[in-house]
């Protein structure tokens, strides 16, 4: 169990990374018709919701990849994709498999995860302020025993 403790900051900075290139991508696949493409009409600039959601995707996605402002874009992007659930999946039927949601589901409970988690290794933000080690640790170092 010590080497998986260990290994924790290493693979959530992993799961953000992916999670954020991801989402990323999409939103510039519905901007810029890359990647595969729209999927459909690209949306006009400031259309609703169309437009705004992939501006969220895309930079949304991409500070959650960089891991600059990691909780915060990632609430965003959370809501942005519940929004996305219960606007348009939601109609079609009660669960994601009926309704075609799974991926605005999957994208909304994983950045939420991020939300609570931060960021781990790996990211911009780290390097602008590097973790400190935690206060039990220093507390338990420095007294007598």
């Amino acid at each position: 169990m010590e080497a998986l403790n260990k290994s924790r900051d290493h693979v959530l900075g992993l799961y953000r990374i992916v999670v954020g290139l991801l989402f990323a991508c999409h939103g510039a696949a519905t901007l810029f018709d890359v990647l595969g493409g729209a999927h459909g009409a690209r949306p006009e600039v400031g259309a609703w919701p169309g437009w705004w959601a992939a501006a969220i995707q895309l930079v949304g996605g991409t500070l959650v990849l960089l891991g600059l402002g990691t909780r915060a874009a990632a609430l965003v992007c959370s809501g942005s994709m519940a929004y996305a659930y219960f606007a348009k999946h939601q109609s079609s039927g009660l669960f994601p498999l009926e309704n075609g949601g799974e991926a605005a589901a999957m994208f909304c409970w994983s950045f939420l995860l991020l939300v609570f988690l931060g960021p781990g290794r790996w990211s911009l933000a780290g390097l602008v302020h590097p973790r400190r080690e935690p206060e039990t640790r220093r507390i338990a170092a420095a007294s007598p025993m």
